[in-house]
This record gives structure tokens, C-alpha cells and sequence, in this order.
């Protein structure tokens, strides 16, 4: 496995017992906070580019190897298109997404990528069987289409979602029924993992992955307050169960790349005075505001990634 520290902020460095035990581990760091400035939130199609050129010239993967990617705040999370693209490339077979998170990723958005827009990206790659999604409570949920969802993939199944919970999501269009769904009227009602309990939710998932390759993605905002800090709103999810959750995929399926998102920083963004404009007044509106205390986070941060790296180090050749 190759692991690497990808410091699109300063998040990982601000966790000197976790970079030190990562490399340690023999991880590989690369530094492009130019890109991370500019592509923080969300990012024009030149830009993204140019980070995964960087990407790929700078932390080129073995033909038989799998990478394991922490790269700092959920800020980022659509870096996970250009590392799946990357995992892919040395792949022949159909793999599923496992993309763990408190919000769906699933909006509209042209000219780029949006962090809340990545998988419509990840479902464009011939190799994605399937993308599901598990732990989302977040407002995301409540009234989708007027919130820029695309909502398709559910009606098509190629996106499963299970929030931890959250109640029926208003909806004007037919999707349906799914695996995750079912459509009532106007509602979407969901399979969420509260309802079916956290061991027969298990169950559920493992039946779900029809491939025998996975890619991980974890956003750590889909945790409670007391197993992270993050800049996003947060989930219900405890740590010690989507260590279960990685541990029992793991077993049954060959993990062909993995990333965790969802450490704190202080946002910067690049860009000319109209798009730092912009960012800045998404975030007030979509990131709530708190104190955050330093040590506090860097503990509470660095715990879940030593326990994260820990598990997925295990399950990755």
C-alpha cells in the first residue's frame, strides 16, 4: 500500500503525532496548497487539472499497488474524482464506491467540480458499477431537487443511499423505488442504518456490493463532535462502527484505494476578488460557525486518523 499525505492545507500538519507515525509508516507527502487555494470548495476544470497532473507525476502508482490518501479538510472532497480516476487506471474490473459521509455529494455543477458534487463525476467512470452512499443527516436530504441533487442515479440504481437517519425527503419528479427507497407520493422514504440497526445495516451493505473491488471514501464529518472536528456540519455516526463497517468490507473485498477528508482548517481561498467573494459567502451560509479549541481538535482529529489508518492499512495490499 502506498500511503499518502496530501497537504492541500495545512489540516495534517497541525497533527505532528499523526505525521509522525505516518511516516513512520513510510508515507509519501506531497505539498500543493497553490491548487488547494485554488480549488478549496470548489474549482474550475484548468485548475483541477493541474492537480492531478501534479497528482500523477509526483505520486505515480504501482501497476499492482493500492494508495491510501489523507488530504485534510472535507473541503476537498472532490479530489476523491481525480484519485479514483487514478486508482482506476490500474484496474480491469467494475468497482463499487463506498463513500462514507454526512452530506450526499450528489449536486449539479458545471464548469468544474464541487466538493458536494464529486460522485456525479465518480459515476462517469466506465469502471463505477455503483456509488453508495451511507451516514448522511445533514439538510441535504430535505427537498433535494430544490437544493441542485441529481437525483437519476437513484431512480437508475447506480446510487444507493442510506442515511444514519433523516425523515422522508419532498420531491416534485417519480424516481421510483430502490434498494435505499422507496417513493410514496411525493417523499422519498429511506433504508436508514438507525431504523435497520447498526448490525443488520451491515448486513444490508455487504449484500449490496455486487463487485469484488471497492474504493473507500471518507469524509470524518459524517462522525459526531466526539470523534471529530470538521468545517462541515456533522453526522451520528460513532468511529468504533465505521471502523466495523471498513473491517467487514475488507474481509469480503479487494480495497483498491481509499481517502479520508473531514479535518479542520482555517479556510483560504485563491482566485480572483469575484470567486474568493463567492466561497466566502457559501460558507457562511453552509458551514456553521463554532470556537474551535486548538488542542482540542488536533487531539480529537489526530485519534481518528491513527484509528483510521490503522484499519485501512490492514485491509490494503
Amino acid at each position: 500500500m502506498q500511503l499518502l499525505l496530501l497537504h492541500l492545507d495545512d489540516a495534517l500538519e497541525l497533527q505532528p503525532d499523526f505525521m509522525h507515525s505516518s511516516m513512520m509508516a513510510g508515507a509519501q507527502e506531497v505539498s500543493d496548497k497553490e491548487s488547494g487555494r485554488s480549488i478549496r470548495l470548489w474549482g474550475r476544470k484548468q485548475a483541477l487539472d493541474c492537480l492531478w497532473r501534479n497528482l500523477a507525476k509526483t505520486a505515480p502508482l504501482s501497476a499492482k499497488g493500492s494508495r491510501l490518501c489523507f488530504m485534510g479538510s472535507g473541503d476537498f472532497h472532490h479530489v476523491t474524482a481525480l484519485l479514483l480516476q487514478l486508482a482506476l487506471e490500474g484496474c480491469s474490473q467494475p468497482v463499487t464506491v463506498i463513500h462514507i459521509d454526512n452530506h450526499p455529494d450528489w449536486v449539479h455543477f458545471d464548469n468544474g467540480m464541487h466538493c458536494g458534487s464529486w460522485v456525479n463525476k465518480a459515476l462517469e467512470q466506465p469502471l463505477v458499477k455503483k456509488v453508495i452512499t451511507l451516514g448522511v443527516c445533514s439538510h441535504d436530504l430535505r427537498s433535494p431537487e430544490r437544493k441542485g441533487a441529481n437525483l437519476l442515479p437513484l431512480a437508475d440504481g447506480r446510487l444507493e443511499l442510506y442515511p444514519y437517519e433523516h425523515p422522508p425527503s419532498r420531491v416534485k419528479s417519480s424516481y421510483g423505488s430502490g434498494a435505499s427507497f422507496s417513493q410514496v407520493a411525493g417523499a422519498l422514504h429511506w433504508q436508514s442504518i438507525s431504523v435497520l440497526g447498526e448490525s443488520n445495516f451491515l448486513d444490508r451493505l455487504l449484500s449490496r456490493i455486487e463487485t469484488q473491488a471497492v474504493y473507500i471514501t471518507i469524509d470524518k464529518d459524517v462522525l459526531s463532535d466526539a470523534d471529530a472536528v470538521t468545517n462541515w456540519d456533522q453526522g451520528s455516526m460513532r468511529l468504533p462502527y465505521v471502523l466495523w463497517l471498513l473491517s467487514e468490507i475488507g474481509e469480503r473485498h479487494r480495497v483498491i484505494g481509499a481517502d479520508v477528508t473531514g479535518d479542520y482548517s482555517a479556510p483560504s481561498y485563491g482566485g480572483d476578488l469575484y470567486m474568493r467573494a463567492m466561497k466566502k459567502a457559501e460558507i457562511l451560509i453552509e458551514q456553521p460557525y463554532r470556537r474551535r479549541d486548538i488542542a482540542s481538535t488536533r487531539n480529537i482529529n489526530s485519534a481518528a486518523n491513527h484509528a483510521l489508518l490503522e484499519v485501512l492499512s490492514e485491509l490494503m495490499p
